[in-house]
């Protein structure tokens, strides 16, 4: 069983047993929450805090005030948490790369295990590995082929350096023992033309931004990077089926300054675990292609602590590096 399954299994006992469990203290939140969203509006993480900070504003009794603070490769917003006043008014969205910056960035102004508390492991959405038709290949295996016969022949798209979607590439690379050339985008948008003409060979980016391109046949699909196939293309095998042990997701979580007090952590670690389970939550983010997850904080600071020591030696094989 992967890492990521136990963590499945636990999460479903979790969002049953968080929904179940007490109101908010009174004493807690005595004003607005805001939520920082280190991410520019309009993506994943923007449309899950959104969703997510509607129904806790009647949960908790306040408004959420939703913050864009982009930049960094989400270390500047969540740099602002870190240095927000502990008492639970100040959290702040993450995604993977809160993992994967650490081996990353040589300067990074907190630190991430001892700065931040974690609040609840909130949400996984499936990455999709997909090739130009122009690529001919139309599998894993054959593509992997092609990059051991050519070792120039084969390179793949990102939405930037260190993002999950970067790492998932260099993972793949290693556990094949193939070289792939990465060519980092400044977001994914630009990236889809030069795939779909044939001027980069692969993407890798979430499903839900890529599907609409599958679907319309512009892009082939090639491998989920999950450890389970998708409903959404349930004939798209898993890079695991090829490369036994393979398992990268985008996740979604919420941080707090570090000395939050544990009531006020665990307060809002029910609130949104409540929210998470919610039926029209629940299929709300199935349209947006997310599986609803919901922590305890003590297991979300477990989470990001195995995380961190799995993408060390990854970025470190990478060679990628940031300053900053």
């Amino acid at each position: 069983m992967t890492l990521w399954q136990r963590w499945l299994g636990a999460a479903a006992l979790g969002l049953t047993a968080l929904s179940a469990l007490a109101a908010p203290a009174a004493e807690f939140p005595t004003r607005p929450i805001t939520l920082i969203v280190p991410n520019a509006p309009g993506g994943a993480v923007d449309i899950l805090a959104r969703l997510l900070s509607d129904k806790l504003q009647a949960r908790l009794g306040q408004n959420i005030i939703v913050l864009y603070k982009p930049g960094a490769g989400t270390v500047l917003g969540t740099d602002v948490v870190a240095r927000a006043e502990p008492d639970g008014h100040t959290l702040g969205m993450v995604v993977t790369s809160h993992v994967i910056n650490p081996s990353l960035r040589t300067n990074m102004p907190f630190d991430t295990q001892k700065d931040l508390a974690g609040v609840s492991l909130l949400a996984s959405s499936q990455i999709v590995i997909t090739a130009s038709p122009e690529l001919g290949a139309r599998t894993l295996p054959d593509i992997l082929a092609l990059a051991k016969a050519d070792p120039q022949r084969i390179s793949y798209a990102s939405p930037g350096s260190g993002s999950s979607m970067h790492m998932a590439g260099e993972l793949l690379k290693g556990m094949a023992g193939v070289e792939m050339m990465h060519v980092p985008f400044k977001g994914a948008g630009p990236a889809y033309p030069e795939v779909i003409s044939g001027r980069v060979s692969l993407l890798i980016d979430p499903l839900f931004s890529s599907l609409p391109h599958i679907q319309s046949g512009r892009l082939v699909p090639v491998a989920v990077t999950g450890p389970k196939r998708d409903p959404a293309l349930p004939d798209v095998p898993t890079v695991a089926e090829v490369l036994p042990g393979f398992d990268v997701q985008s996740v979604f979580g919420v941080v707090a300054p570090a000395g939050t007090p544990p009531a006020t952590l665990d307060t809002l670690s029910q609130a949104f675990g409540a929210v998470l389970a919610m039926p029209d939550i629940q299929a709300r983010l199935a349209q947006i292609g997310m599986t609803p997850i919901g922590t305890t904080p003590k297991a979300f600071d477990a989470y990001i602590r195995e995380e961190i020591a799995k993408w060390a030696p990854v970025v470190k094989q990478s060679g990628a590096q940031v300053d900053g």
